[in-house]
């Protein structure tokens, strides 16, 4: 059988049983598994020297070169065990590398860290010989436990994206594995070696054999520990929404004024696009707008210390917004495909000219709700249609900023008769030069037919917006 792979790497984390398939790697003939050749701490085991002649301060000079060491090195398939925590610098070229096989070892994490605990209390971090077991009992901090969750999960979740995402396969080992002969000679045959084990490896001995109450002096607190996790992340907010780029031509940059403006689409874009004209000596001719990336780079160096904004409008405020000036509107500037998909699919009941006069207000809020149905339809990716820009939810839009240039202030609009003359005072402007109020909507107000309802269903559509940004009702 030909080896498949270069060199290999074992994603595990403390106390997850490590050791032990180290140990049987290396009785493969033809296998050499150098222990956490990356942990910042030492070079593969504490107190050794080198590994493949290489110093521990050699390494942490030329990680990639060391590297590089493990698929050049004789003598067979050579590897290392690599934890969430060690040497960073090497993880991506680990990653995005097919000739390294990578081989992911799981144990439940509170196993792992009652272990830890354990074996700190005890000083015994292995056990060769039952006879000198030293027994004592973890002690559980809920929030550390907690800490420690999060860590493994949130790695064990880079791991699947980044192999998903380069169409690679890993080998998963769990904890439990470890004792079934059959599931390591199957990890040797994937390996692409000859060599199989006849038995496994009896140097090292489980050091806690009991079940998990059994090892906790305080398991009240593993209790409150386990019931505030969530497990399977049922409380995240789903998310079908389509990511969005950062939309570099509707960014606004002073001539002088060093200020670039990040407009959300359907936000207070006028409000804040006039201060900033007031704030420069040539008005509105000053500002500049539908810059390139390269264009943008270069106003950056042109500015050096310049501060960067976006501005967020209440979701409830800013749909109302869009739909009175780009669906119940037919000017310049609505989505009239878009109106009509509204009005003849999902029948939006929207008059024909709502200038006319006999356009009602109950009418306009039964409109709205209507609306709002559709939209979060269309935001859980339920629709045939696009998601506008101007009712994307505000976090997927500063999602998108971030691939180019992440704001240093994020605004609400309630607030900006207050921050914006802050912000002038701390570029060097006249902080008296105070914004213009808002556009107001037609034909009518968002008082007009706000209630708790109403409320309680955009923030059900915008759960995602509401969460990340802290928003309240918008009439209180």
């Amino acid at each position: 059988m030909l080896q498949n792979f270069d060199y290999f790497v074992v994603f595990a984390e403390m106390r997850t049983g490590s050791n032990f398939l180290e140990a049987n790697l290396n009785a493969l003939e033809g296998v050499t598994c150098h222990g956490e050749a990356f942990n910042p701490h030492f070079i593969s085991y504490p107190n050794c020297e080198t590994t493949l002649g290489w110093t521990q301060q050699r390494r942490d000079g030329d990680a990639l070169g060391f590297l590089d060491c493990f698929c050049r090195a004789e003598g067979g398939l050579n590897g290392f065990r690599y934890f969430h925590d060690h040497d960073p610098r090497v993880l991506d070229q680990i990653l995005d590398d097919p000739q390294c096989a990578k081989i992911i070892l799981t144990r439940n994490p509170a196993e792992s860290y009652v272990s830890h605990q354990i074996a700190k209390r005890t000083g015994q971090w292995k056990l060769t010989n039952v006879k000198r077991r030293k027994t004592g009992l973890a002690t559980i901090n809920a929030e550390e436990f907690a800490r420690h969750v999060t860590e493994l999960q949130n790695f064990q979740v880079t791991l699947l994206n980044r192999l998903q995402k380069s169409g690679q396969a890993a080998f998963y080992v769990a904890y439990e594995d470890l004792q079934d002969l059959e599931v390591l000679n199957g990890l040797a045959k994937w390996l692409g070696v000859e060599a199989r084990l006849d038995q496994l490896d009896d140097s090292l001995k489980p050091q806690n054999p009991t079940s998990l109450e059994e090892k906790v002096a305080n398991p009240q607190e593993l209790d409150r520990a386990m019931a505030g996790l969530d497990r399977f992340n049922l409380s995240r907010t789903p998310n079908f929404e389509p990511r969005r780029g950062p939309v570099v031509p509707e960014y606004m940059a002073g001539q002088q004024l060093p200020l670039l403006y990040l407009p959300i689409s359907g936000g207070p874009t006028d409000v804040v696009c006039n201060w900033m004209a007031r704030q420069e000596p040539d008005g509105s001719d000053a500002l500049i707008s539908e810059m390139n990336q390269k264009q943008l780079r270069q106003w950056k160096r042109g500015h050096p210390g310049f501060r960067s904004l976006t501005v967020l409008r209440h979701p409830v405020a800013r749909l109302h917004h869009v739909f009175c000036t780009r669906i119940l509107d037919t000017g310049q500037g609505s989505l009239r495909q878009i109106r009509n998909l509204m009005r003849n699919q999902f029948k939006v009941p929207l008059p024909k000219d709502p200038a006319d006069g006999s356009y009602t207000r109950d009418q306009h809020r039964l409109a709205f709700t209507r609306f709002v149905e559709v939209i979060g339809a269309n935001l859980s990716g339920q629709t045939g249609f696009r998601t506008d820009a101007s009712w994307a939810t505000q976090a997927q839009t500063i999602a998108g900023f971030a691939t180019i240039q992440s704001p240093d202030l994020i605004l609400r609009e309630a607030d900006l008769a207050r921050t914006l003359p802050d912000l002038a005072r701390w570029l060097g402007q006249s902080e008296s030069v105070l914004p213009t109020a808002p556009e107001i909507d037609h034909p009518y107000q968002l008082a007009d037919i706000y209630d708790a309802e109403l409320e309680a269903q955009i923030a059900s559509v915008y759960q995602r917006d509401y969460l990340l940004f802290g928003f309240g009702d918008w009439g209180a």
